[in-house]
């Protein structure tokens, strides 16, 4: 062939057309993410991310861990590492772990790449498609993300204000045969309630009785700004439990840097599974982290943020209690960063978050937390990443949103 006719001839990619999984097709968007575009629009108040404050980020102290971590690991913190993670970063969190009263070695802990990674890995190790798993409902909707991924299905479990319904769990577990049990049982994303102890022990006694992992998902559990503290689930369950932990809420979410807390009978099958996925998480960030946290500074600046999260939780509560119609109900969260709120039944607030952003208001509505679609009359607000004055103006804002629509 003449190499000027090759050359001239036109090449058709149609990668639209390539085969991508089927389930992979059917996978939605995260919610949260498109809402936060809208949110990027000026003059727009967002009560809608997971966002912790900007301004509590400890970004001298992270700067100078930075520096220090390279005059005293050099070239090793630019290296490939462990797949658990480095030892030094694995001991001090087993430490603080069992400070806060779950007794941990560094052998039980496994770093990831935020705990985002930790609910993809426990998916990738434990789903097969059409396995069950028992979640609350509502859950935090990026889990069902990463189940939906391998073709799970829920048996979803009510809640109150004490948390899960742990009466229902064992009826669901003889009827599905759940591969784990999913919850978040320290202010629950997206509700903010907290599992009292009561349930949390009855709840491990189900998960013993049938020998099914209880995995606890904790990104906010030490940030309580009211109310008796409750021990952890892993406090309470020991090996019954995998624990999710993060620095994200705690330090800062862009170091992308979280752990998993489990049994060292079986943490290294997620080690396994870890390796597949990225070979390891970031080694500089690890080491950044390390001297971060050997400088002791930690539990102040937490302190900090309880005061900052607690004050500006009161003000949404207050907000909410002078501009909100009678007709709704809210929670009353003790720590964390959300509040949920539920309108009346015969009420979209999918449909009145264009009313909301025509406002410059938004907040993510609530039936993509829930694994069987309901909740199209509840939604989530954060209250972290808000000014106070922004708060107090988002709120009216919805007030009379929802006042005018009342029926």
């Amino acid at each position: 062939m003449d190499k000027g006719a090759f050359m001239e001839k036109e090449i058709v990619a149609m990668p639209d057309k390539w085969p991508f999984t089927q389930h992979v097709m059917n996978l939605s968007t995260s919610i949260i993410r498109e809402i936060l575009k809208i949110s990027s629009q000026p003059g727009v108040i967002s009560l809608a991310g997971g966002y912790p404050s900007p301004d509590m980020f400890p970004i001298e102290d992270i700067k100078q861990a930075a520096i220090d971590a390279i005059d005293e690991f050099q070239s090793t913190a630019l290296q490939y590492s462990f797949s658990m993670g480095i030892p030094q970063l694995r001991e001090a969190i087993a430490k603080r772990e069992t400070e806060l009263g779950s007794s941990t070695k560094m052998e039980n802990i496994l770093i990831t790449s935020g705990s985002q990674q930790g609910i993809e890995l426990t998916a990738r190790a434990l789903i097969e498609p059409g396995d069950y798993i028992v979640t609350e409902n509502p859950t935090y909707v990026g889990a069902l993300q990463a189940f939906n991924f391998y073709q799970a299905r829920y048996a979803a479990i009510d809640m109150d204000h004490d948390g899960m319904l742990v009466d229902q769990v064992e009826v669901a577990v003889k009827k599905y045969k759940p591969k784990f049990i999913y919850t978040i049982s320290t202010f629950q994303n997206p509700t903010g309630i907290t599992m009292t102890e009561e349930r949390k022990r009855a709840l491990i006694d189900v998960a013993v009785k049938y020998n099914i992992p209880i995995v606890d998902d904790s990104p906010y559990g030490e940030i309580r700004f009211t109310g008796k503290p409750v021990p952890t689930m892993k406090a309470v369950g020991g090996e019954a439990v995998i624990s999710l932990g993060t620095f994200s809420k705690i330090v800062a979410p862009g170091l992308r840097t979280a752990w998993m807390n489990g049994s060292d009978k079986i943490i290294h099958t997620f080690e396994k599974v870890k390796q597949g996925a990225d070979l390891h998480s970031g080694t500089y960030v690890q080491y950044i982290l390390y001297k971060y946290l050997e400088t002791g500074k930690l539990p102040d600046h937490i302190k900090d943020l309880i005061v900052s999260y607690g004050e500006k939780c009161n003000l949404m509560l207050k907000e909410i209690e002078d501009n909100f119609p009678e007709e709704m109900t809210w929670t009353h969260p003790e720590g964390g960063l959300f509040l949920w709120c539920e309108l009346p039944s015969n009420m979209s607030a999918s449909k009145l978050l264009q009313e909301a952003v025509k406002e410059k208001v938004t907040y993510v509505y609530g039936h993509p937390f829930f694994p069987d679609g309901q909740g199209d009359n509840t939604f989530r607000l954060n209250f972290s990443n808000a000014t106070l004055d922004d708060i107090s103006t988002a709120i009216r804002r919805l007030g009379k949103v929802f006042r005018r629509n009342m029926t």
